[in-house]
């Protein structure tokens, strides 16, 4: 299990703790804001590569970069994981190709990796 943590402020007034922890028995990464679920990415891992084929936040959450912070997490784990990115998820594949710093961690989506989330 990995726990990120940051800050986030959607009112001047009130701090928000936002945590990001690995939560293995279900296959994805978990963004919980004071402790309540926010939203949360899914991935596999084959290969020496983690796929992720989905991503959802709850409106509820929407519009403070939680989505990036969620992503950001995911990617820097997986890097000290030794593992290599698929970015099947648009939400995945729009935040690495907007962040240079992974570039060198992501591999392309093939029709193997289609197929194989299709029989999975």
């Amino acid at each position: 299990m990995t726990d990120a943590e940051s800050t986030a402020s959607p009112e001047p007034t009130r701090a928000e703790t936002t945590r990001v922890v690995r939560n293995d028995d279900l296959g994805r990464y978990d963004i919980l804001v004071d402790g309540e679920q926010a939203g949360f990415t899914q991935f596999v891992d084959r290969d020496g590569q983690r796929i992720f084929p989905h991503t959802e936040l709850d409106d509820r959450f929407a519009g403070r970069g939680l989505s990036s912070v969620l992503v950001a997490a995911a990617l820097d784990d997986t890097r000290a994981a030794g593992q290599r990115v698929v970015a099947v998820c648009p939400l995945v594949a729009r935040y690495v190709s907007k962040h240079a710093e992974f570039a060198d961690l992501v591999d392309p989506v093939t029709p193997d990796i289609i197929d194989f989330l299709r029989i999975r």
